[in-house]
């Protein structure tokens, strides 16, 4: 979704928060993240929060910016996001999955993840996940998120099925809204 994108030339019009919406997102964004709730005041004070649009993408995109900095998106439809480096500051936000060393190039690259690198040696399915749950994925031996994925499987049908894509790769690291941020 980031592949090519920068800030100056993919953010549309930003708009400042009515006083509902204002209230509206930073609650939906805690009902989502319940571990951000303490954290939640400071990342997205009342005042400086505007909305922008990602243009030049076939889906409907907001951005949410505190400053014109962009600390979560939203795919119309799909549950809020948090940028990878708002994430490197608050790790325990998101569910977390863990592929083999082997994907780590392809998660890099954009590629969605394929069921064998949670299920082989390296990688690791700690959680029980329904599909269309935001989760955060790391490497094997590594400390940091290196990508923001969508779940397109439960964990239950990604280790009997163990093929296919398991999980959409929304965002990664040295991605365009990684590098722009």
């Amino acid at each position: 979704m980031f592949k090519k994108f920068t800030y100056d030339e993919n953010v549309g019009q930003s708009n400042s928060l009515k006083n509902s919406a204002m209230r509206g997102i930073p609650t939906a964004i805690v009902e989502q993240y319940p571990n951000l709730a303490e954290a939640v005041e400071k990342l997205l004070p009342k005042k400086g929060m505007t909305v922008g649009k990602l243009s030049g993408t076939p889906d409907s995109v907001q951005l949410l910016m505190v400053n014109n900095e962009v600390m979560f998106f939203q795919k119309k439809g799909e549950p809020w996001f948090p940028t990878l480096r708002l994430v490197h500051k608050y790790p325990a936000m998101m569910k977390k999955m863990q592929v083999d060393r082997g994907a780590i190039k392809f998660v890099l690259s954009g590629a969605n993840i394929m069921c064998p690198g949670f299920t082989s040696k390296g990688g690791d399915l700690p959680v029980d996940l329904e599909e269309g749950e935001p989760v955060a994925i790391y490497a094997e031996g590594k400390t940091h998120c290196m990508a923001l994925g969508l779940t397109l499987m439960s964990t239950d049908n990604i280790k009997s099925l163990n093929k296919g894509i398991a999980v959409e790769n929304i965002h990664y690291l040295l991605d365009g809204l990684y590098v722009g941020e």
